[in-house]
């Protein structure tokens, strides 16, 4: 007699569900946002932070931070850098075609209290993770302080959703500081890590919350300096992205010390994570 099948959680969160590019739109010379629709009634619902896997028929399966507005339901907004042959594959997909998709997964951003100042710092593609955090915070503007968003990136070619940002800049709902390590002829605005635009911002050390998201050595100087303020690393919180794989904590890719970064995180408060950053080749 055959044995009745039996219902494993873990194994029904490795399956795809399927879903279709609804729009495509290029943003820098390696880099595309897809907005992906649901095959499904069901839609999807995700926090600020966290992130799906994505699935290219024939081509493997990545992780990718969601970039768009949480308040969405029916689809949800990705920026991939094609690095590799599934990114490369995925920022290919013209609209209308198809792809798997998983998620939402891992920790998301905690949203400030009300009163407080925000500042977040952002180097190259980590502008896309912290984009839904910028949603969350602008769809109920008045419940905070001033809003700081730092931007670094190689090159102003490099820049993500630019004329966005400018936007929300202009009208006054956020300051915008922009700085490239390398100014190409044209540019006019400050050169440098992003880092050191810290240095034009006058915090209240008591009444500001922090989100960094970049490379992993960008992360480590930029929440140090944040600590340098006077901002205590319970306010500062960071996102750590490397070597998910499966995005349930199978794997084991993405274990840095005790923390699975794919279950554990993305999401961290610095304070849990700053030992582990300053052990060399963890």
């Amino acid at each position: 007699m055959m044995a009745s099948a039996t219902h494993d959680p873990a194994e029904a969160s490795l399956l795809p569900r399927p879903a279709q590019v609804a729009a495509r739109q290029p943003e820098t010379r390696d880099t595309v946002t897809l907005t992906v629709r649901a095959a499904d009634a069901a839609g999807f619902r995700f926090a600020a932070g966290q992130f799906m896997m994505l699935y290219a028929f024939g081509g493997g399966e990545v992780p990718i931070s969601i970039s768009g507005d949480p308040g969405l339901t029916r689809e949800f907004v990705v920026t991939i850098r094609a690095v590799g042959a599934t990114t490369r594959r995925l920022t290919a997909l013209p609209p209308g075609a198809a792809l798997g998709v998983r998620g939402p997964y891992g920790s998301s951003w905690p949203v400030a209290a009300a009163g407080q100042d925000v500042v977040l710092m952002a180097g190259g593609i980590g502008m896309a993770p912290l984009r839904p955090l910028l949603y969350r915070l602008l769809a109920e503007r008045s419940r905070y302080g001033r809003l700081f968003l730092l931007y670094g990136a190689r090159t102003a070619a490099d820049l993500l959703y630019l004329e966005q940002l400018r936007a929300w800049h202009d009208a006054g709902v956020l300051e915008l500081h922009l700085t490239v390590d390398a100014a190409a002829p044209g540019w006019g605005g400050h050169v440098g890590v992003v880092t050191t635009l810290l240095r034009r911002l006058t915090l209240r050390p008591d009444a500001t919350v922090a989100y960094v998201c970049g490379p992993e050595v960008m992360i480590r100087f930029g929440a140090m300096d944040l600590l340098q303020r006077r901002i205590t690393a319970q306010r500062v919180f960071v996102s750590l992205e490397r070597n998910m794989q499966c995005a349930v904590g199978l794997c084991g890719h993405c274990q840095l010390g005790a923390e699975f970064l794919c279950t554990d995180g993305p999401v961290y408060p610095f304070a849990r994570v700053a030992p582990l950053l300053a052990v060399r080749e963890l």
